[in-house]
């Protein structure tokens, strides 16, 4: 189904409509300040605080077992006991995520299993930041057309598995989170989003990648002593990508509803830098307290990042009945991503 196709409504059951009725994060105990990354590399706190925001970020401990299956699996059974549910009635599990243990099974499969969804359906979506958007965007329509009826959707990504730490210049950015939301067919057809959108631009894909064998680097990219299987980033290239794509999306997904953006009561988006953020909302108008930031305890969480926020939010008290939340992303492919919900 193609989302940025403005006929895709004629596609959807109009008398479905679609509530997020359970949320649960996954959250690693251990803390990642920036002086400790002074043990890996030259920087200070307030270098990293003064160019990102970032404080500290938590860090997933592989040898008590924290890897993505287990933080998925914990965000997920913290969403169903949320959401009130048996496992059973999951129909589908959708997982957002590029720090899959292996590429065959999924992490989705395995995550099923591991809560008591036997026989769901079950696929990773490799959007990476953007990755939970895409999986809730999915899921959504999937509901609204009638053949599902309660879809799970995981954001999770352990990036301290994928980073060397002496690379500075993404090592700095990245923790380790998940996020789980459940989705339910409702009688009520006001309820689910009004317009979502997806995007992907392949041709910058050598700003943000992992490469696993020589083949997997850019012709002309320089030999740099990282380990395989770690991150690379051009800092400069994805700053300007996002600082550009950030407030075109935001007003993309405005423009097809015709709407402002006082009228939204709150906006999910993306960690990825604070000043980033900031400028955004100074942009837009929009209120601190609408634009909810967690960069500063939690750095970049990936997938991890707009799922995460969604749990903080209804923790808090936010995205009630009636309430319009726009949930924004962008990251690797390059990617960038909405959707926007009435509650």
């Amino acid at each position: 189904m193609n989302q940025n196709n403005p006929s895709h409504e004629k596609l959807t059951h109009p008398s479905i409509g679609v509530e997020i009725i359970g949320t649960g994060q996954a959250i690693p105990d251990k803390v990642l300040s920036n002086d400790d990354l002074k043990q890996y590399m030259e920087t200070s706190d307030e270098w990293i605080r003064q160019r990102t925001g970032i404080r500290e970020r938590r860090i997933a401990d592989p040898a008590k077992g924290e890897d993505v299956v287990w933080m998925c699996s914990k965000a997920l059974r913290a969403a169903i006991e949320d959401a009130g549910i048996d496992p059973s009635e999951i129909d589908l599990l959708i997982v957002g995520t590029v720090s899959g243990t292996m590429t065959c099974p999924s992490t989705a499969c395995r995550v099923a299993a591991e809560v008591g969804a036997i026989g769901a359906g079950a696929f990773d979506v490799l959007a990476a930041c953007s990755a939970f958007v895409y999986g809730t965007n999915l899921a959504h329509d999937l509901i609204r057309g009638g053949n599902y009826k309660t879809i799970a959707v995981i954001g999770c990504d352990v990036m301290s598995s994928m980073l060397d730490y002496s690379n500075r210049a993404v090592s700095i950015l990245f923790g380790d989170a998940a996020g789980a939301a459940i989705l339910r067919a409702c009688d009520d057809p006001t309820k689910g989003t009004l317009t979502s959108v997806m995007h992907a631009d392949g041709r910058g894909w050598a700003d943000l990648y992992i490469p696993t064998r020589d083949h997997d680097f850019p012709d002309d990219a320089e030999p740099d002593g990282y380990e395989m299987g770690t991150l690379r980033m051009n800092g400069r290239g994805v700053y300007k990508f996002a600082v550009s794509k950030f407030p075109q999306l935001i007003q993309e997904t405005l423009d097809r509803v015709e709407m402002s953006a006082d009228d939204i009561d709150l906006f999910l988006c993306h960690q990825s830098n604070l000043r980033m953020l900031e400028s955004a909302r100074e942009r837009f108008g929009i209120p601190e307290e609408k634009m909810p930031i967690n960069i500063d305890r939690l750095g970049n969480c990936s997938a991890g990042s707009v799922s995460v926020l969604l749990h903080e939010s209804r923790q808090a008290g936010k995205c009630n009945d009636g309430d319009l939340v726009l949930f924004l992303a962008f990251g690797g492919g390059l990617t960038w991503a909405s959707s926007l919900w009435r509650f």
